[in-house]
C-alpha cells in the first residue's frame, strides 16, 4: 500500500507523517475500548505510548540510515537497543495500572494492552503497516470479543441474608446440589434480635465462594435464591 513511499536509504517527510498518523490511529482504537470500559489507562495513555514507541523506532531507523551513509567514519552500533528499552520500560507504566482491592488483583488486562500498544507502535515506526494494523485488530478482538466466545466465570462471593435457618439452608443446599454449584468457601455471621415480644427472629448471613458450571451464571443464582420467601437479600461481590 505504501511501498512507493519507502526507499532503501531514505525517509521522506510524507513517510514519517504516515507512520506517526498510523501510530496515533492504532493507539486511539485500543485506547477508546479501554476508555469505554473506564479502565485506569484510557485513550490518551494508549495514544501517547503508541506514539512514543513509534518515535523511538523512527529515531533508530533514521540513525541507522545516517550511520550507514556516514563517510570516512567507522561507527559500530547495536541496532534494536532503543526498541528493547521501550519493550522492557513500558512494564513500569503497565505496573501502575495494576491494583489490588478486596484481595482481587485488577488492571492486568490494561497493563497487557499497554505493552501490546508499545509493540504495535514500534512496528509502525519501522514501517510494518500491515503487521501493526492487523495486530491492532487482534488486540481489539481479544479485549472485546474473546470473553464472549469463551465465557470464563470469575470466582465471586454470594452474600445471602435470611431467616428460618433450618428451612432456608435446606433450600440453598438443594439448589446448589441440583445445579452442580460447588461451594469453595463459606463465611457466616448471626444477628441476634433482642425483642422477643414481637417474635423477632435471628437474621443469618452466609457468604459463599462459588464455582459455577458453564450453564449457569450469577444472575441465575441471585434470581433463584431471592425468590425464596425466607431470604431477605442476595448480592454478589468480587472475591
Amino acid at each position: 500500500m505504501f511501498e512507493h513511499l519507502v526507499t532503501a536509504n531514505h525517509f521522506s517527510p510524507l513517510e514519517l507523517v504516515i507512520r506517526i498518523f498510523v501510530a496515533i490511529l492504532i493507539g486511539s482504537i485500543v485506547g477508546a475500548e479501554r476508555e469505554y470500559k473506564n479502565r485506569p489507562a484510557g485513550l490518551r495513555t494508549h495514544v501517547l505510548v503508541c506514539l512514543g514507541a513509534c518515535l523511538i523506532a523512527l529515531t533508530e531507523s533514521i540513525f541507522m540510515h545516517d550511520v550507514d551513509n556516514a563517510t570516512n567514519v567507522h561507527i559500530t552500533y547495536n541496532f534494536g537497543r532503543m526498541s528493547a528499552q521501550v519493550i522492557s520500560g513500558i512494564s513500569f507504566l503497565g505496573a501502575g495500572t495494576i491494583f489490588m482491592s478486596e484481595r482481587k488483583i485488577g488492571g492486568l488486562t490494561t497493563a497487557a494492552s499497554l505493552w501490546n500498544i508499545a509493540c504495535l507502535g514500534l512496528a509502525t515506526g519501522y514501517g510494518y503497516y500491515w503487521m501493526s494494523l492487523l495486530g491492532c485488530v487482534l488486540v481489539v478482538c481479544v479485549l472485546m470479543i474473546l470473553q464472549r466466545i469463551i465465557p470464563v466465570h470469575a470466582l465471586k462471593r454470594v452474600e445471602v441474608r435470611f431467616v428460618n435457618r433450618k428451612e432456608t439452608m435446606q433450600y440453598i443446599n438443594e439448589f446448589f446440589l441440583k445445579n452442580d454449584v460447588k461451594v469453595l468457601n463459606l463465611d457466616f455471621h448471626i444477628e441476634n434480635k433482642a425483642d422477643k415480644a414481637q417474635n423477632d427472629q435471628n437474621v443469618y448471613t452466609n457468604i459463599y465462594t462459588l464455582h459455577l458450571p458453564s450453564t449457569l451464571n450469577y444472575t441465575d443464582v441471585i434470581n433463584s435464591l431471592a425468590s425464596y420467601s425466607n431470604i431477605q437479600a442476595v448480592r454478589v461481590t468480587n472475591t
